[in-house]
């Protein structure tokens, strides 16, 4: 439904996408994360019909958006900036963009109650969007996008800056989105959401997709090791290392110290109980166990590294 070939695009020196594919399939959320920098606002800016590729191409349900107004009119979005009109009423705001969307009349008029109702926002209709909080405007932005009852809906971090309420009550409508068998595409920057809300997860770097597939697949490329940190209570001198390789083998020691030792294990489980055994005999007193947990963000980090981006 929403499709993305091979796409490419520069700014002068500055490689923006190089070779992109992603693909939402319906009934599918697939998650886009990445650094600033790393091409997602062009991918986005495509996928829309706003900037066409130097290379590959772009579909909505098959044609292209950049052409076909019918590509268009299948797609809803949700942009990283709320895009309301705040001197206006929600309502209003609805039957605007209704217009745009050639909607008119009875038809316009259910939606517009349906989509309010489903944000939350039914009640809050005939109020002024500049009276309304941060996830308010979030989730009036959300509503646009649902209007038409579009087939694919392209949400740009559609949670940032709002209240654990309203981020929520969006979660709670990406799924609904979902089982009525739309394909969503989702950026954003918060592990937990792309955790919770996405099928597949795409993570791009420098214009380029470094991995792609399901949370399991994506965890896996952090490595079968984990990181087992073991704290002492006693805090006198360090362990023998060389006994505790062999107490430990197969796992690696990586640090070794008279505070804490830290091994790199591919089965914790199976590491402790030789481990802590050998450091209770050697007069160690333990004080706590601490196991690496995989999370996406420790697996982005790898992947993308910890640079700061700025631009």
């Amino acid at each position: 439904m929403l499709l993305a070939r091979d796409l490419a695009k520069r700014y002068g020196d500055r490689v923006a996408l190089d070779g992109v594919s992603i693909e939402a399939r319906p009934g599918e959320v697939v998650g886009v994360l990445g650094p600033n920098g790393a091409g997602k606002t062009t991918l986005v800016s495509i996928l829309c019909g706003l900037r066409r590729p130097d290379r590959g191409e772009a579909r909505i349900g098959g044609e292209d958006p950049a052409a076909a107004p019918s590509a268009r009119a299948r797609l809803g979005v949700c942009p990283q900036e709320v895009a309301v009109y705040p001197e206006l009423t929600a309502e209003q705001n609805l039957r605007f963009f209704g217009g745009l969307f050639g909607m008119r009349g009875a038809r316009l008029a259910e939606r517009s109650r349906a989509v309010l109702e489903r944000v939350g926002l039914a009640d809050r209709s005939r109020e002024p969007v500049q009276k309304f909080s941060g996830g308010m405007r979030r989730r009036l932005n959300l509503a646009v996008a649902m209007l038409h009852e579009p087939a694919a809906l392209l949400l740009d971090e559609p949670t940032v800056g709002v209240d654990p309420q309203s981020r929520s009550h969006l979660f709670e409508e990406v799924a609904r989105l979902r089982g009525e068998g739309r394909a969503v595409l989702y950026t954003t920057h918060y592990m937990e959401e792309a955790e919770r809300l996405c099928d597949r997860i795409v993570v791009m770097d420098l214009g380029k997709i470094v991995a792609q597939g399901t949370l399991a697949e994506i965890l896996a490329l952090g490595g079968t090791a984990r990181r087992v940190t073991v704290a002492f209570a006693d805090g006198g001198a360090a362990p023998d290392r060389a006994a505790l390789a062999r107490a430990a083998a197969p796992a690696e020691v990586l640090e070794c110290g008279p505070v804490s030792v830290v091994l790199s294990a591919a089965d914790p489980g199976a590491l402790l109980p030789a481990l802590l055994g050998h450091l209770h005999a050697a007069g160690h007193a333990v004080a706590g166990v601490e196991v690496e947990r995989r999370t996406l963000e420790s697996v982005f980090l790898k992947l993308t590294g910890r640079r700061l981006r700025d631009e």
